[in-house]
């Protein structure tokens, strides 16, 4: 007889390793993108924990992705910590609420999660630099927001096409 909730916690905690460690290696990456702009890897985990297990699921792998991260790293409490939990945040709400509101597709939501997780990132900076200004640089953040929640949203559909999704029941 298997223990669901214990099965449940390993796949959760498998889940958030993979998130780690695809942060981790963007984070490695030095792709001549413009400043701040990134692919969003870990977001692809994102989607599929919303998928398979829920909202409450996916806002605990976020915040564990996040704070491991940041220790790994070394920058917990510092501001690039601060940076990522504010994106990480403010796209966890927006993927919460366009998931229980609406019937978008995947891409789409993908889409909205990237742009309010650049939102979440540049008002972090904005509130920490006390300049308000700096908030018009999400605009430029946004047009990278579209390709970058294309990408995830198509990994995250090639994923769960792939994986059984009673398995994680």
């Amino acid at each position: 007889m298997r223990n669901n909730k214990t099965q449940k916690m390993v796949f959760m905690a498998l889940l958030s390793a993979i998130a780690i460690v695809l942060h981790s290696i963007e984070a490695m990456l030095h792709l001549p993108l413009p400043l701040g702009m990134k692919l969003g890897l870990a977001n692809i985990i994102s989607l599929v924990v919303i998928e398979f297990y829920g909202v409450k699921e996916m806002f605990v792998v976020n915040i564990f992705r996040v704070v491991v991260s940041g220790l790994l790293t070394g920058l917990f409490g510092q501001m690039p910590f601060f940076i990522s939990c504010g994106g990480v945040f403010l796209s966890s709400i927006a993927l919460a609420i366009v998931k229980k509101l609406t019937s978008l597709p995947m891409i789409s939501t993908s889409i909205m999660a990237a742009v309010f997780h650049n939102i979440g990132q540049v008002a972090v900076v904005s509130i920490f630099y006390a300049q308000p200004a700096i908030m018009s640089y999400v605009f430029i953040l946004m047009a990278s927001s579209i390709p970058t929640g294309i990408l995830t949203g198509m990994c995250a559909i090639q994923i769960l096409k792939r994986v059984d999704k009673k398995q994680f029941q």
